[in-house]
């Protein structure tokens, strides 16, 4: 099995569930900087209990086959931002509570705009974004 199929089939079926108000999010899809996910990934070690994909067995599985970043394997970056957006597409589905997402900067082509943000309003088990109605904080994003 090639690894675009390998992983699409990780994204499509490995568990991606976290307990209510733990999912932490964070963009830096078409970015100059990781600042987003630098603070993330800060957040998640100050904080006990929250969780970002990578902490699913989806997500550790994709790193694992080397999907964290589209240079350290054989697919293209497209491919490569396929694979986690159907990963996180089910990630934000299967979500309850508040959401805690690093943001800032959000392009429109990016995995939290196109997919997440609009995944996110249509889960009524998720009322907030960093403690702020989700309909109030998808404002910030309107062009």
């Amino acid at each position: 099995m090639d690894l675009y199929t390998q992983a699409m089939k990780v994204a499509e079926t490995f568990d991606v569930s976290t307990p209510p108000d733990s999912v932490v999010l964070y963009s830096i899809s078409y970015l100059p900087t990781t600042e987003n996910r630098d603070k993330a990934f800060a957040y998640v070690k100050e904080n006990m209990g929250k969780n970002m994909i990578e902490h699913t067995a989806c997500g550790a599985e994709l790193v694992r086959l080397g999907l964290d970043s589209s240079s350290s394997c054989n697919l293209s970056a497209e491919q490569v931002a396929k694979v986690w957006k159907v990963a996180s597409k089910r990630f934000i589905e299967a979500a309850r509570g508040d959401v805690r997402a690093f943001v800032d900067g959000a392009d429109p082509r990016s995995v939290f705009r196109s997919m997440e943000l609009p995944t996110i309003l249509q889960n009524e088990h998720i009322r907030t974004i960093n403690g702020i109605d989700k309909h109030d904080f998808a404002q910030r994003f309107k062009n």
